[in-house]
């Protein structure tokens, strides 16, 4: 059995926000692979269902971000389920617009939810980076990350979203390269990011 975890905070005031890119994951994936309708627990939302023939529970903590760990810790325990079993889903400012990696612990990279995941769980869990682009300056990353997609960002994400969630069987099997190619290559194929890549 796996967990996946979208982060992002509740609302509609953030629901187009970079930093909810997680939650906007998950729900792709529930809609893609037909999961069982969302409902309130885990001090948070949740929906089940199956990837490639691995139970998966999908979260979304309602704590807001900077308290997701106890979403987190609260599903986990019912479980019973390790860190590694654990996959979070996370705006990454690290890497350019729509790029993804995984890794399994490391630096949290002052990420507020990933924080305080390894409070409550320990760092051993996968996290799936999803890059939202660093607007250049420390003093701006606050209101870039608590900001709306651009309307010209929006093809680009819902691209990636697609992406993720057809691939998400990957992930449940922990064929994460894999996952990575699939991803990347998806976006190629749609044109996505190569025309600045050939301009620079």
């Amino acid at each position: 059995m796996r967990l996946f975890v979208g982060l992002g905070n509740p609302g509609a005031k953030y629901a187009h926000n970079r930093h909810n890119i997680g939650f906007m994951a998950v729900d792709e994936i529930a809609r893609r692979h037909g999961f069982a309708p969302w409902r309130r627990r885990f001090q948070g939302e949740t929906a089940e269902g199956t990837l490639e023939r691995e139970r998966v529970v999908l979260l979304k903590p309602m704590t807001f971000m900077n308290e997701s760990g106890r979403a987190v810790q609260e599903a986990a325990g019912f479980f019973k389920l390790a860190p590694g079993e654990i996959t979070v889903f996370q705006d990454e400012l690290e890497l350019p617009d729509g790029k993804v990696r995984i890794k399994v612990g490391g630096g949290i990279a002052g990420h507020n939810g990933l924080r305080s995941i390894s409070a409550h769980i320990g760092n051993e869990y996968r996290r799936v980076r999803i890059g939202i682009g660093h607007p250049g300056v420390k003093e701006l990353v606050h209101g870039h990350v608590l900001s709306d997609f651009s309307k010209s960002d929006r093809p680009w994400v819902v691209a990636l979203c697609e992406a993720m969630a057809e691939n998400a069987g990957l992930l449940a099997t922990e064929k994460d390269s894999t996952f990575q190619n699939r991803v990347h290559l998806a976006l190629q194929a749609k044109g996505f990011f190569e025309d600045k890549e050939d301009k620079k």
